[in-house]
């Protein structure tokens, strides 16, 4: 995305210095053998780059990539992905169980559990991107977490983290009320 309004926040002069330092973070943290999550807007064609630009990007990143698609993966991005090896699966939301616990992977912010009434071990937890925003969860909420680039330093973010941080919230979030 080639808007300063993405990259500078980021800490970036331009989208190519952005580009670069994600993809160079990731390959440092992902193998080919690992199943990432992408939760919405993998790529963006910006006006000094292509979409044919950004897959190339797409095929450099290591990892088999799950994609739940976001408010910019139209049709046409869609087709480009179903063309890409690297992307085994193409869902527009899912739930998957982790360790015992069960996430659901949107790319919008959305609210899976209701502290008034269930337990935090039956919560269901939110793995979101979207909002571009550095807080890791959404309006403090323990069980709705920001796995965008943008409140990990631009590194994708491995669920046992996400797990340990969403622990730390959730004895924060009881010991407040």
């Amino acid at each position: 995305h080639n808007k300063s309004f993405i990259y500078e926040p980021r800490g970036f002069h331009s989208a190519e210095e952005m580009n670069a330092a994600i993809e160079k973070n990731w390959n440092e943290l992902i193998t080919d053998d690992d199943d990432v999550y992408i939760l919405g807007d993998l790529i963006f064609k910006g006006e000094h780059n292509t979409l044919d630009d950004a897959m190339a990007i797409v095929r450099r990143l290591k990892g088999k990539k799950h994609l739940i698609r976001g408010n910019h993966d139209g049709s046409m991005k869609t087709e480009l992905y179903k063309k890409e090896p690297s992307i085994v699966e193409i869902a527009d939301a899912k739930y998957i169980w982790y360790k015992g616990r069960q996430f659901y992977l949107s790319h919008f912010p959305c609210i899976t559990a209701n502290p008034e009434v269930e337990k935090p071990k039956d919560w269901i937890i939110n793995f979101f991107g979207h909002t571009h925003k550095k807080e890791k969860f959404y309006n403090g909420l323990p069980f709705m977490y920001n796995v965008s680039l943008d409140a990990h330093d631009n590194k994708p973010v491995s669920i046992d983290e996400a797990i340990a941080d969403i622990k730390a919230k959730i004895e924060e979030y009881i010991n407040s009320r």
